[in-house]
């Protein structure tokens, strides 16, 4: 096989994965258009004169004041209320009195950076600038009878909760009350060693005429300036939803800027996802939503759904709940939470593949203790597996190199013929019983495997802040003294020296280039995938050096 090819072949595996994100564009959701939401839209179960809950982006609505406009979100940005502080086993929280607004989530498992493991990674925030907050609250054609996020200010009996160490569960009361007689508690219930808290509105009517209402919950987050992407480690920043029909779903900025969001969905959920982390709102199984989009002023965007109204005689009372997760893209825990919410770990076309390989390699490590050395004994399996095809390949490019100088006795021969160069290239493989393509199909094969495993090692949470040994104190970003790059650059090198040499001087000086490109590339990659590469290439020159020996000494 032509030496070229085989180099062309691995450089697809980098073209695909720095076009990826222009790839994303091009399988995005198809997005219902819709003008401003209708009530009947939002109804659900067809109960009548109940408002949407929906943000708009500019206007007065005629009846009640609409949760989540613009004017509201100006609210949001100024300093709370009255902030209650909870602190669990795994969250550190500061809800706003005022709508009981999630204004900030600190994730007690997770530093920020290894230097400062007090420093805990913040996934929500009221900042101007990284803006991420989670919002719900009630509305009705009366709007003086329901809390809104930006209306209502609850009353607390104390401003500090923590869970005790011998307490299972931690319950957070809030209560509002309006003049016409209806109270609603708003009530947040932690369970210790889930990231899922149960938000709920305790709605009773003491207010002598029928009620009327539904609940609505939304995330509104800002759209990151720069999403501090290189063009060697795109991650996605932005909405997604999940529906039993067609499953997950991308619903970037740049989409809801283009068409707003109006689906019912049954048994779904909607979140925010950025890399590592997910918020997201979790509504009641068996309950069918309307969700929607709204697109703010000032690079602020807001995905939510609104449930159901249900209607409340006087001296009755309702009780909405709905699941609300700030956590890390655990999947094992995400997916116990809601079916297809492990998903917000995207590995795109590529999950058939990227499962098994991350369920291995967690797999390993639940054994090894370090996902370095899981990596590479991750290496070493896939390597096994592809052993035969490998082995193809190889003998392919040894019988290659057997008679590259008689290839090149030929171009001397026939010179700028080509006509001739080729007839007499394909006589002498079919002379030598070789086949110039014959390492194509394991090269081919084994690229999906490679961009899968990058899949899993980028979007892995387990590995963030994941040491391996010596200098290598992160495998997630990338090695900050590149000694793994430039070992896999020099490992290259040998590999290419292995194979047949180009008899085109062009070609061969292009070839001569590749392990230095290669290595730019790669220093810029996850540490953890240069140590597979690394590894992978060290195997597969003991593998191919043994092969070309064999040969070789077979032809003397």
């Amino acid at each position: 096989m032509d030496n070229l090819r085989l180099i062309l072949l691995f450089s697809l595996a980098f073209v695909v994965l720095l076009l990826w994100q222009e790839w994303q564009a091009f399988k995005a959701p198809q997005i219902q258009q819709a003008a401003a939401p209708t009530v009947e839209a939002v109804q659900g179960a067809g109960a009548p004169g109940v408002p949407a809950p929906i943000a708009q982006s500019g206007g007065v609505p005629e009846a009640p004041p609409v949760p989540g406009g613009d004017s509201a979100a100006i609210g949001l940005m100024q300093p709370a209320d009255k902030t209650v502080h909870v602190v669990t086993d795994l969250y550190r929280m500061e809800i706003d009195t005022r709508g009981g607004t999630i204004r900030k989530v600190y994730l007690n498992d997770y530093p920020n950076t290894l230097d400062d493991p007090e420093d805990k990674f913040q996934l929500l925030r009221p900042d101007a600038g990284d803006l991420f907050i989670a919002q719900s609250g009630l509305t009705s054609k009366d709007a003086q009878s329901v809390p809104t996020h930006q209306s209502a200010v609850y009353s607390v009996e104390r401003e500090s909760y923590a869970m005790g160490d011998g307490s299972d569960t931690l319950q957070v009361d809030m209560q509002w009350r309006s003049d016409s007689g209806i109270v609603v508690t708003k009530r947040f219930e932690f369970v210790r060693g889930s990231y899922l808290v149960n938000v709920q509105h305790i709605v009773q009517n003491q207010s002598g005429k029928p009620w009327m209402g539904s609940e609505y919950h939304q995330l509104m987050r800002g759209k990151p300036a720069e999403d501090g992407n290189s063009a060697f480690m795109y991650t996605y920043t932005g909405g997604a939803i999940f529906s039993p029909e067609e499953k997950f779903q991308k619903i970037s900025f740049d989409d809801m800027d283009e068409k707003r969001l109006a689906r019912d969905i049954q048994d779904g959920w909607l979140g925010m996802i950025q890399h590592y982390f997910v918020g997201a709102w979790v509504p009641k199984r068996g309950q069918k939503d309307h969700y929607f989009t709204t697109s703010l002023n000032n690079g602020r965007y807001i995905l939510g759904a609104v449930t159901p109204a249900v209607s409340l005689a006087d001296g009755a009372s309702h009780q909405f709940s709905t699941g609300f997760v700030a956590a890390p893209k655990l999947q094992a825990e995400l997916a116990e939470i809601a079916t297809g919410l492990d998903l917000v770990v995207d590995y795109g076309w590529l999950t058939v593949i990227a499962q098994p390989i991350f369920w291995l390699l967690k797999w390993i490590q639940s054994f090894i203790g370090n996902w370095g050395w899981s990596i590479i004994l991750l290496t070493v399996l896939i390597k096994l597996a592809f052993f035969k095809l490998s082995e193809t390949s190889y003998r392919s490019m040894a019988n290659m190199r057997k008679v590259t100088p008689r290839i090149q006795a030929l171009k001397d021969r026939y010179g700028d013929d080509k006509q001739r160069l080729n007839q007499a290239m394909m006589d002498l493989y079919k002379t030598e019983k070789i086949n110039p393509l014959g390492g194509c199909l394991p090269i081919l094969v084994q690229i999906p495997v490679f961009i899968a495993l990058y899949w899993v090692l980028l979007e892995s949470v387990e590995l963030r802040q994941a040491p391996f040994m010596l200098w290598i104190e992160d495998l997630s970003v990338k090695d900050p003294y590149f000694i793994l790059p430039l070992i896999m650059g020099v490992s290259m090198f040998i590999q290419q020296k292995l194979n047949p040499a180009p008899p085109d001087p062009m070609q061969a000086k292009i070839m001569m280039s590749l392990p230095f490109v290669f290595t730019i590339f790669f220093a810029f990659f996850p540490a953890g995938l240069v140590l597979y590469w690394v590894i992978n290439n060290v195997l597969s020159i003991a593998q191919q050096w043994y092969i070309t020996r064999q040969i070789e000494n077979a032809s003397h």
